[in-house]
């Protein structure tokens, strides 16, 4: 993983949704997701080539598969060795690109990608599949780059710093294998605060684009039916996130992004939520409020 390209490069493609059914709407903590590093000889998919690759197949904390290899590329390309540290000896006997495809489809088929500055494996995983006569779009994935800007109020969103602020342990940098050990320990921290119920929950999460989850929403839409008290995690502007209890009184969906109007508990005080900041609901139980109607244990 090249740090120095998660301020630039490819777009996140935000089109059409990602299809229905398995992988994408299973639960989160059975879901098959693949995470993706690759180290590559620079920064332009159309002729920089990828020198190594790791995926590992999991679901939940269980890796069910993996494929981890040194790349050897054409003859004479190579590069960024400043920055993965691998020698260009060490690739002599290596198996090229399209000797691993089998096993890459293997690993990865059925499965949601999840990678850091995601746009950039993918094209690049695009790019060899396409050399290797294996041509075929991977528009949908999960960038944890996005996803952190998200769950952390931190000042920067690079690998190497979300391992140091989250307290995750990185071997070796720029390496694929210990860059997708770190990823998965990085991903398990944002599921905690995000609290995702599907992979799918986390392909809309979005930054910049005033989008809201459309489950949070639904949520929020259901609590106001009923007036129903719930504990919400909000991420202000340029803030951490903040756990609120609110009672729910209205959901303003004809607003972009829509907004979760209630009342703070136990302090009585108005407040309207931009939903796109929200970053999970969760139910209070009516055995949870005292008989005042405000949680016990707020």
């Amino acid at each position: 993983m090249t740090e120095q390209r998660e301020g630039v490069g490819p777009e996140r493609a935000t089109g059409a949704e990602p299809p229905a059914g398995s992988p994408w709407d299973d639960p989160i903590e059975s879901a098959p997701l693949v995470f993706l590093d690759l180290e590559m000889t620079g920064l332009r998919p159309e002729s920089d080539r990828v020198i190594e690759v790791c995926a590992e197949r999991t679901r939940g904390d269980a890796c069910e598969d993996a494929i981890t290899s040194l790349v050897r590329p054409e003859p004479g390309v190579f590069g960024n060795a400043h920055v993965h540290g691998i020698d260009p000896r060490e690739l002599a006997g290596a198996p090229t690109f399209a000797e691993l495809c089998d096993r890459i489809d293997q690993v990865t088929e059925g499965a949601v990608l999840v990678a850091h500055a995601a746009a950039w494996d993918v094209a690049f995983l695009e790019a060899e599949l396409a050399r290797a006569g294996r041509a075929r779009r991977l528009p949908h994935y999960l960038d944890t780059l996005v996803l952190s800007r998200r769950a952390f109020a931190l000042p920067s969103h690079s690998l190497a710093s979300l391992c140091r602020e989250l307290g995750v342990h990185r071997e070796r940098a720029h390496r694929a294998e210990d860059d997708v050990h770190a990823l998965r320990a990085v991903f398990r921290k944002i599921v905690e605060v995000l609290a995702p119920r599907t992979p799918r929950d986390l392909w809309h999460v979005r930054i910049g684009e005033r989008h809201a989850r459309p489950a949070l929403v639904a949520a929020a839409v259901r609590a106001a039916e009923h007036a129903a008290t719930v504990r919400v995690r909000y991420r202000p502007a340029r803030r951490g996130p903040e756990e609120l209890v609110v009672c729910v009184t209205g959901v303003r969906t004809d607003l972009d992004p829509p907004r979760v109007l209630g009342y703070l508990l136990p302090s009585r005080s108005r407040r309207e939520l931009r939903a796109d900041r929200i970053l999970a609901i969760e139910p209070i139980s009516p055995g949870e409020l005292g008989p005042d109607g405000v949680p016990q244990r707020a």
